[in-house]
Parts: C-alpha cells; structure tokens; sequence
C-alpha cells in the first residue's frame, strides 16, 4: 500500500534533472560509521540519513552557498556551510561524542547558524520535550521554559509572558509568518495546537530591529513539522488522556516526499472539562474543545525552494464567571462562552543566485472571534484580517562579513459583526526596512543593525458619543528607528559570553486607543486614550554559559527600560457595577535574569540533574511596581536514564520540584500571592512489539494535590485554584 501511495506521488510529479550532488561519510572520532544520522538543508527542506555505511547522498542543491545540519543522538550537532556547492561533490564529517544535546539550528534570528555559533541568547525547546512534561495544552508547555510565564484563565486560556512583558508586546511567528488574534485581550488565548509543531524559539528581549513594532518584548517563533525524508511515506498517531478534566488529546498525521516535491497533512483533537481543584469541587464553565487541520506542499530544486502551509483552528471555550458552581463532566462549554476560527495561510520561498539569496515569505491569516453571553447570538464578532510580508536578501559575502538587508510589512483590517462593539473597525498598515551584518573572527562574533518602521491607523467613528462603545474616527500615523549590537566571545576554552544591546517599540494597538465597554471576558469597562505615544525601550543583556562533557551552567541578566510604558489603570469609578480602568502611560523599568546548571556525573551516565531560577522586578520610574509580573521560581528535576533492549528502549524517569515564591512586588490594583511548591513525576520509553515502535510516558502533576493560586491568574481575585493532582497517559507510534 505504501509503495502504491509513494507512486502515485511520484506520477504527480516533475522532476528536474539535478545540477549539484552531494556525497559524504559520516563517523565518529574513531572513524566508526554513523548509521542513522540526520542530515537536513532547512532552506531547501530537504533532508536524508546516513546508511549503513555512513553514507549520505544530497541531489538538486543550488550552485551557492547551502548550510547543512548534522545530528545524532549523543554527538554534538554541526552545521557545515559550503561557499560553492558547485564546486564540492564530497563532504566528510566527524562528529564528537558528548553527554548533552542542546545544540539546535536556531531560524528566528537572521543567519541561521547553530546556537553556540549565535550572538544573540535563544532558548529553544522541542514540543515533544514539552509534552512530556504533562502538559495540555501548547501555552502550559511554554511556561516550562525559564523566563517564560503564561497569564492563564483555568487551563483553557493562556496567554505567554517573556521577562514580564506580554499582550502585543511579545510577538508570534508560526509557519514563518506573524500570527495576529486580537492578542491585546487578557482572556484571548495563543490560539495554535501543538499537533503538527516541532519546536520553538524564544528571543527575550526587543527583537524590533528583526520583526517590527510588537516585537518589543520578546518573539515566539514556532517551527512547524519538518516534512518525510526523500522518497519516503510517514504515518504517526498520538493519544494522550488526563485525568483531571477527563480529557483527550488526539492527533494523525501522514507525510511523503520524492527528491522535489513534499506533502504533509495532520489532524489534531482536545476536548477537557471542567477542571478539578484540590478539594474536589470541579471550576464551572474552564472547559473548551479544540479542532486543528494542518497541510503543507513543497517543491525545491537547484533554482528555488518553496513550501505552502494551511493551517485551520477551531476552538470553543467556556468563560468562567461563577467560580465553583454547577458540577458537571461535559464537554461542551456553557455561556459565556467563545468561538474562535483561525485560517491561516503561509507561503516561504528561498530563490538562489550564484553568490546570493533571497527570502520571499508571504502569510495570510483570518481570526474570527465571537463571545456569548446567554444565547448563540453573539454580543461581539470581530473578523481580523492580515496580510504580511517579509523579504530578506542575502548580500554576497565580503571575506567574514555577512549582510542582509530587506523589507517587512503588514495590512491588517478588523470589522465588528455584532450590535456591541469593543473596538472600532479599523484600517492598519506598517512598512519597516532594515539591514544586519555579521563579522566572524576567531572566537569572536560582531553583529549590528538598524531599522526604520511606519504604522498608519485609520479607524471609523461608531455610536453615539458619551455612551457604551462610541469610538471617535482616529487617523494615526507612529515611526521609529531602531538598532541593536552584540557581541560574542570565548576568552577561555568551553566559556562562551554574550553581551548584546537593542532598542525596541511598540506602537499603541486599537484596543489601547480607543476601547470603551465592558468586555465579556475581563469584566472591566475599559477605556481608551487616543493621544497615547509609542512605546519605545533599550535593553540590555550579558549571557554567560560554561559547556564541558558532564557539566553547564549558564547565567543570563538584562536591564529593560521602556519609555511611555502602556497599561491599564483603575479610576475608582463604576459604570453599570463594572470597574472603570484608563489606559496610561508611565516610564518603566524591568531588571532580572535566569540562572540554570545541569549535571550528568561520569561514570552515573544514567543520571541527570538540572536546576533553574528565574526572576523579574518591573518598577514604574514613577513609584509603584508594574502589574502582572510574574513571580520568581526555582525548578528542579533529577532524571534516571534506563533501558532493556529487547522490548524497551531510551526509558527514562523524572521526579520534579517546582518551587513558586510569594509575590507581594505588586501594584495598586493587583492581589499579592502567596508561593507554593509543587511535585511532578514523569516516566517514558519505547515499547517494542515485533515491528511496531510506541513512545508511551506517563506524568503524575502536582502530586500531594496542593491548593495553589498562580499569580498571573485570571480567577486569583476570586480566590480560586489552580488545576489540583493530574495524571497524563500518552502513547504514539509511527507507521
């Protein structure tokens, strides 16, 4: 049946004849032959293994310059870039040995180069990690990495914190393009399903110099699937079941690829109910439902690359409003409730010139956001449409210098179906053109850039002025220059540190503009000021991280000052028993950091230990501190390594001790927390059965059933807590 299907892609196809053909070897210090090895082209996404032999064949590469990633399970990762591929038919490589894995081709910044090779600090982490960890949804996975944070309602909403810093401040890429929801909203969720994602990238920090105005906090920028080896047909399932919520997370997916063309389609579906807090009562109305389709087509060869991804998502989620009410199993959520429907189209195309390059990536996307009160009528319906683009050229290397220079943009347009409005329909459109050069010598790396954007907003007049949601016309225009500068070095051997300062900016949204009505889910009358200013910052960061073959450390502190900082303020008025807030500005300061070590002992090769702590302060240069920062936390895990090879293969065990401080650095209006402790244990491995492989793990969450409420939570005024003990059942195989 496979060869039938892998056929009848191969009749659809055209193939080219090949320009450039790469051969090599693949072995260890020893000259022994890795069997099994990856070897990826990210820009052409094309990718093989090595053989028995360790050998390794590449067709239809392009004249220039190609950058190939080589990996295995227990070598270090290496990137090897060819100047001339023309001129290379043979590559051999020697890969080294080492007790750690956490070397990853970092794409969200703008050389591609792997992540002890880059001058700016990302931290990278692969959703299957994440999912191991227990958790339900993408948002819950992210909060897991240091210096990320989620502001959550229950476990149907999240959205992501970066170093205190979150809303439209902190910017997400998925399929290479922007993802725009109406992320201005506290109870508006990320709105993507990890089904169909391998991994993401955090830069924390202002990364307006390399994506523009919303960028100023930091940038998520989620990898999608990679597609089947060449001349291959892929099939995977995956189930996982919790306990807490009775709930289930499904997903299928099924991949081919020939030498040219590549195709993808993947299936995902979550369902939970309410969930259960410690003392047994279940939290009325936390429940949601969740639908998402991916697909993707590709075709490369020796002139082109080009990869179009579809991405539908479909959610449903309960409001709570009534804390700890009717007690109930059911899945589908009460009123109040949402509905949110996201279309989006990607298009990332990769044009090779003889000494040169060029990226074309085009994205679409359709937010459709509905809220319910009591009846399926919807009491708002917002449709955002955007479009963005976003061209790189990369110059001909001059000796060690590298340069890219290119344009980015957005047309966005949000329109209001229902009789109450929240925000105005409106009309945004933002230009930026920027440039970044990198000079490699030795030990060292110098990176710098600069950048200029546009942002004109026109929105319409709408209602009856002195009452609930009437908006006055608005014609806006915002601009900034921008720039940023880092440094690289290693003044001792295995020491590597980073010292970088970039400006950012974020113009004020829509939604800070000019709001004027209660909104369903935050249940605050809200208010807007159109004389707001852009936010402008300058950060600065020193990372200091110390590698050898059984022991790192890394060390990570910044210093962010913002300049008209926005928020949202509370008057002391009511309107209508609703609490009136203002949008206001103010300067700001936000200082911290994150330290982690991880041991692996030699001769304990089974044994892990890793340790992290992570900090932030946000102060007001005015006095007072800044609202919805989050609290410190210390995480700990040990992790046992285990294995039978006849049936059971890379088993593994952890037992983990997160530990959340009391926050009482808070401002005038927000609820001091107290800190908590929690306990997690995780188990995984690979089954064998006959042919057939199943990854199985399975988590135990807050085992001693703690009563705890996050800081960042939604439902803290209310006093009520956080999910109470959950266990995670999880089983995947491929086909």
């Amino acid at each position: 049946m496979k060869k039938y299907i892998l056929s009848l892609f191969l009749g659809l196809t055209t193939l080219l004849q090949a320009q450039n053909t790469l051969s090599g070897k693949v072995t260890d210090a020893n000259n022994n032959p890795l069997i099994g090895v990856s070897v990826y082209a990210a820009e052409l996404n094309k990718s093989t293994t090595t053989d028995a032999n360790g050998m390794f064949q590449l067709a239809e590469l392009p004249n220039g310059e190609l950058t190939l990633t080589f990996s295995f399970i227990g070598f270090l990762k290496q990137n090897k870039t060819i100047e001339k591929i023309q001129n290379v038919q043979k590559l051999d490589v020697i890969l080294e040995e080492t007790a750690f894995q956490m070397d990853e081709v970092i794409v969200s910044t703008p050389f591609t180069k792997l992540q002890s090779q880059n001058v700016m600090k990302v931290d990278r982490e692969s959703v299957k990690t994440m999912q191991e960890k227990g958790t339900a949804t993408l948002i819950e996975g992210l909060a897991t990495i240091p210096g990320v944070s989620q502001i959550s309602t229950g476990t149907s909403i999240g959205k992501p914190v970066i170093r205190g810093l979150s809303g439209n401040r902190v910017l997400v890429y998925t399929q290479g393009v922007r993802l725009e929801n109406q992320q201005f909203g506290d109870e508006h969720g990320l709105g993507l399903n990890d089904a169909g994602v391998e991994s993401v990238e955090v830069i924390k920090g202002p990364a307006s110099l390399l994506y523009g105005s919303d960028a100023l906090g930091g940038v998520l920028f989620f990898n999608p699937e990679k597609f089947a080896l060449a001349n291959t047909l892929q099939g995977d399932f995956g189930q996982r079941l919790f306990s807490n919520t009775l709930g289930s997370s499904t997903t299928l997916g099924l991949k081919t690829s020939t030498n040219n063309w590549k195709y993808l389609v993947r299936g995902a579906y979550n369902t939970q109910s309410d969930y259960k807090i410690p003392d047994g009562d279940r939290v009325t109305n936390t429940r949601f439902q969740e639908m998402d389709f991916k697909a993707g087509i590709g075709y490369s060869n020796a002139k082109f690359s080009s990869v179009l991804r579809y991405n539908y998502n479909n959610l449903d989620l309960g409001i709570p409003e009534d804390g700890v009410a009717d007690q109930t199993t059911a899945k589908k959520p009460a009123f109040p409730k949402q509905g949110v429907y996201n279309n989006l189209f990607s298009l990332n195309n990769t044009l090779y010139f003889n000494n040169s390059k060029m990226d074309v990536n085009l994205g679409y996307i359709k937010n459709d956001r509905s809220e319910f009160e009591d009846s399926d009528v919807a009491v708002l319906h917002m449709i955002l449409n955007t479009f963005d683009y976003n061209i790189k050229y990369y110059l001909p290397a001059i000796g060690k210098v590298e340069t890219i220079v290119g344009v980015q943009g957005m047309s966005q347009e949000n329109k209001n179906l229902a009789e109450e409005f929240l925000i105005p329909n409106a009309k945004t459109n933002d230009f930026g053109v920027f440039g970044t050069g990198i000079y490699d010598w030795g030990v060292n790396s110098l990176q710098a850039g600069l950048r200029f954007d546009y942002r004109h907003l026109i929105s319409e007049e709408n209602g009856i002025l002195g009452q609930e949601g009437y908006f006055e016309a608005l014609n806006k225009t915002y601009d900034s220059f921008n720039a940023s500068l880092g440094y690289k070095t290693s003044f001792v051997e295995d020491l590597t540190i980073r010292l970088n300062a970039a400006t950012g900016f974020k113009a004020p949204t829509l939604a800070e503009l000019s709001s004027n009505g209660v909104h369903e889910g935050t249940f605050r009358y809200e208010i807007g000021n159109p004389n707001l200013k852009t936010e402008q910052n300058l950060q600065t960061d020193l990372d200091l991280e110390y590698k050898i073959s059984h022991f790192e450390f890394s060390v990570s502190a910044f210093y962010n000052h913002i300049k008209d900082y926005i928020y949202a303020s509370p008057t002391g008025v009511e309107i209508d028993g609703f609490q009136v807030y203002d949008y206001i500005q103010n300067n700001a300061n936000l200082y911290g950091g994150e330290i982690a070590m991880h041991i692996h002992p030699h001769p304990l090769d089974w044994l892990h230990f890793e340790t992290s702590f992570e900090t932030v302060t946000g102060k007001l240069q005015s006095g007072g501190y800044l609202p919805q920062i989050p609290a410190n936390n210390w995480n700990n895990t040990l992790k046992f390594d285990f294995t039978n090879n006849k049936w059971f293969q890379d088993g593994f065990a952890t037992l983990n001790v997160s530990t959340t401080f009391s926050q009482d650095k808070v401002s005038g209006f927000d609820i001091p927390s107290d800190g908590y402790t929690l306990l997690n244990m995780g188990f995984e491995g690979k089954v064998k059965l006959g042919n057939t492989a199943f990854d199985v793990n399975l988590n135990g969450n807050n085992l001693l059933n703690k009563t705890y409420v996050p800081h960042l939570s939604r439902l803290a005024s209310d006093g009520i807590p956080n999910i109470g003990i959950n266990f995670i059942l999880g089983v995947a195989f491929k086909f």
